[in-house]
């Protein structure tokens, strides 16, 4: 039988006829954009230094600029805030030449300490960045970021006390010296750390809980002792030229400062108003494509063409509408009525019927992209890798893509997708195979059942049908299988990313999508104290042989030592990879410059709308 758009639709809404009321209403009371896309959930913030998601990702990818940015059909790195750069012959000096007439929206120029000072918010422990562990392989970095100093070592401290001419958000005054002791702490007490200054040495101590003054007579109160930043690897050399010093060399460095964690901050812009005041759309000052002038929670971000910008002239977009909208229903809906240009997914159980009728705006291509679940290797019985081995064999992920998913997405036996092989020659080992039998003897013969007790296992995912039919057909597998009892819960995605960095699950579904193109970005993250290595796994061997790689210049050598990684990840099985996904965009047909890629990333920079009749 032909299936006709209007059947689709009257599907689609089926249900949501007051959720269609609701977007109807909001629709009427501003005026159309010159283009409209479904950003799934609401996000978090606009803050380049703390977001970690794709929603968040798109918008400051449009507001903000890097030193480069991503070619929308290659994904090789061009021109963004830095006109041109070069690197050092041994690899490990890059240096940023900025362009003259790159401007924030206030009109005040975009120069080489705007990225000094952004690069070193971001590395900041208090900032908490999740991402910061990104530049970590800058000369220094990590170091400032954890925090670790030891004697000897040259540091600064912020004191409490600001600068005279400081903004109301600016961090404290911050003198400079060496580090000479830590005396250990007393009972219910803080350290006391001594700083040689300008050749006098210094007594500073943080107060005990419940205590405005440290509990040494003679000590400092103080807000942060850390490594010296300027020691660490960044260094302005001119107005307009910034220069990066590397631990050893990274053949992505290019690329990764084109990802939308890098882009700069206003400083004057932060320093007034403070977090999360300073992101506001009456306060925020950019420097990318796009202005932020409105956001309506729960509803919209308009975006408005940036007059300052560069490159205005190839920007062809004067307005867009980021819609906050979770539902793959309602973003169907709204793109089937017309009221949405672009969405980045469909429902599951309308996929086939769509591509069939309608294949001129059905975007399916490949995606560097895995779904799995995290298992909290903290919490027992999660704890015992055999536990977490049965429950990784006793899924059927091919029954999983066959009757929920149809877009040709792949089970995942591994954490990095194969088709990183089509860009360089990497074989990503397998995990176990599905297997319900031993799935079920290996369970039996460990204490699971014991150790759980009467509790049940919680599976946490963030709202989305497409997660919900997911959840709900592992439960059922795990049922049949195993007879493990799983109870769901589902949260918006706030308090599920919440929950995820508090440790507060005992299964939970993920996703990473490449930051680059290279095994790093996905095995990098589960290494000892990753910020997103949510699943508190830590294994030796493993870390070994990331940082290894990391500092391997011969490729073989370095790809080797990544799978050996891998291998060790999916023996231990602190994940359940569960599918390799494709994109699965619709776009209208009169939409041009958005272009399939590896990352479907789409920089709104380059879509326009073709008007011909």
């Amino acid at each position: 039988m032909m299936i006709t758009w209007r059947s689709i639709v009257l599907y689609a809404i089926g249900g949501l006829v007051i959720a269609g009321l609701v977007w109807a209403f909001s629709f009427n009371s501003i005026e159309r954009a010159d283009f409209t896309f479904c950003n799934g959930a609401e996000i978090k913030t606009v803050d380049p230094a703390i977001v970690t998601g794709q929603p968040e990702g798109r918008v400051i990818w449009a507001i903000f600029e890097g030193l480069c940015s991503w070619h929308p059909k290659t994904l090789e790195p061009v021109p963004g805030v830095a006109e041109r750069w070069k690197v050092s012959e041994d690899g490990l000096t890059y240096t940023f030449y900025l362009r003259d007439n790159a401007l924030w929206t206030d009109g005040t120029p975009v120069v080489a300490d705007d990225f000094y000072y952004s690069f070193r918010r971001m590395l900041h422990p208090e900032t908490a960045s999740e991402y910061a562990y990104e530049l970590w392989y800058i000369d220094g970095a990590e170091r400032y970021t954890t925090g670790r100093v030891e004697p000897g070592d040259p540091v600064e401290v912020e004191l409490l006390e600001k600068p005279n001419d400081a903004l109301p958000f600016a961090r404290g005054k911050i003198i400079y010296g060496r580090l000479v002791d830590v005396e250990p702490a007393a009972e219910d007490g803080e350290p006391v750390y001594i700083v040689e200054v300008d050749g006098k040495r210094r007594r500073f101590q943080k107060p005990a809980a419940g205590s405005d003054t440290p509990a040494d007579s003679e000590a400092e109160n103080y807000a942060w002792i850390l490594y010296d930043f300027r020691r660490v690897g960044i260094e302005v050399t001119g107005p307009r030229e910034i220069r990066f010093h590397l631990k050893h060399p990274v053949p992505y460095f290019v690329n990764l400062l084109g990802f939308y964690p890098m882009s700069p901050v206003n400083r004057r812009c932060v320093e007034t108003y403070g977090y999360p005041a300073w992101t506001k759309p009456e306060n925020i000052v950019t420097n990318g494509p796009f202005m932020l002038e409105e956001r309506r929670i729960r509803d919209r971000i308009r975006l408005v063409k940036n007059p300052l910008y560069w490159d205005a002239d190839n920007v062809h977009l004067q307005t867009i509408d980021v819609l906050a909208v979770e539902s793959a229903i309602t973003g169907l809906n709204l793109f089937l009525t017309g009221d949405a240009d672009w969405i980045p997914t469909v429902p599951n159980e309308l996929v086939r019927d769509l591509m069939e009728s309608h294949p001129e705006s059905f975007r399916r291509a490949p995606y560097m992209v895995v779904e799995y679940y995290l298992l909290n290797c903290q919490r027992p019985p999660l704890d015992n890798p055999e536990v977490r081995r049965a429950l990784a064999q006793a899924l059927n992920k091919q029954e999983i893509v066959d009757r929920l998913l149809k877009t040709g997405q792949q089970p995942a036996y591994s954490l990095v997708p194969p088709g990183i092989g089509q860009y360089i020659d990497y074989t990503p080992p397998q995990c176990l195979p599905y297997d319900p039998v031993a799935a079920r003897r290996r369970l039996e013969a460990t204490d699971f059942r014991e150790v759980l007790g009467n509790r049940r296992l919680e599976l946490l995912y963030n709202t989305l049908e497409s997660h919900q039919a997911i959840a709900e057909l592992i439960q059922s597998q795990w049922k049949r299988s195993l007879n493990v009892d799983v109870r769901l819960q589902n949260q918006d995605w706030a308090r599920y990313l919440a929950s995820r960095r508090e440790g507060a699950f005992d299964i939970a579904r993920a996703g990473w999508i490449a930051d680059y193109l290279d095994p790093n970005t996905f095995l990098e993250m589960f290494t000892t104290g990753n910020p997103n290595n949510h699943s508190r796994w830590s294994n030796p061997e493993y870390d070994r042989l990331i940082v290894e790689a990391q500092q391997e210049s011969d490729t073989a050598l370095r790809l080797k030592k990544y799978e050996q990684a891998e291998a060790i990840l999916m023996d231990e099985m602190p994940i359940i990879p569960i599918f390799f996904g494709v994109t699965r965009n619709m776009v209208r047909p009169e939409v041009r410059g958005f272009y399939d890629n590896m990352l479907d990333v789409h920089p709104l920079k380059y879509i326009e709308i073709d008007k011909t009749p």
